[in-house]
């Protein structure tokens, strides 16, 4: 079973395919808990997060949806960065990859477009994957 990106959305694949695409894909799009320091973007009470959380050492996720309603700046982008890196480093911890860098760019607008590029281990070779995602107001 796989998860293939589609435009905005993933889907499930049940042919063998890309584990590494599939770690990346729910790293980045499963919502991690926000902190209670963290502005919630729909001024509600909902920090979101997986459940299985609760009874995990790592958790799942990461906080790009809470940038689903910023506005389309410089330092949006690198906080988008940011999130999309530390959701990847636990691939890091568990020796699936040697590093991870993310380019986060937006090519037009209401687009955030991340670019991941994993160095894999004992591999020249240097894969890259790229995720385009529609938000509200980035």
């Amino acid at each position: 079973m796989q998860l293939i990106w589609q435009t905005a959305t993933a889907d499930i694949s049940y042919r063998e395919g890309d584990e590494l695409v599939t770690n990346i894909l729910i790293s980045l799009f499963t919502d991690a808990r926000a902190n209670g320091d963290d502005i919630l973007p729909d001024e509600s009470h909902d920090r979101r997060g997986w459940w299985g959380d609760s009874f995990n050492m790592r958790k799942v996720g990461s906080k790009l949806w809470l940038l689903g309603r910023e506005k389309q700046m410089a330092s949006v982008l690198k906080l988008a960065q940011e999130y999309a890196e530390s959701a990847l480093q636990w691939m890091v911890g568990e020796r699936l990859i040697q590093s991870v860098t993310v380019t986060a760019t937006s090519p037009e607008r209401n687009q955030l477009l991340l670019t991941v590029r994993p160095v894999l281990l004992n591999s020249t070779d240097l894969p890259e994957y790229s995720f385009k995602a529609t938000l509200n107001g980035i």
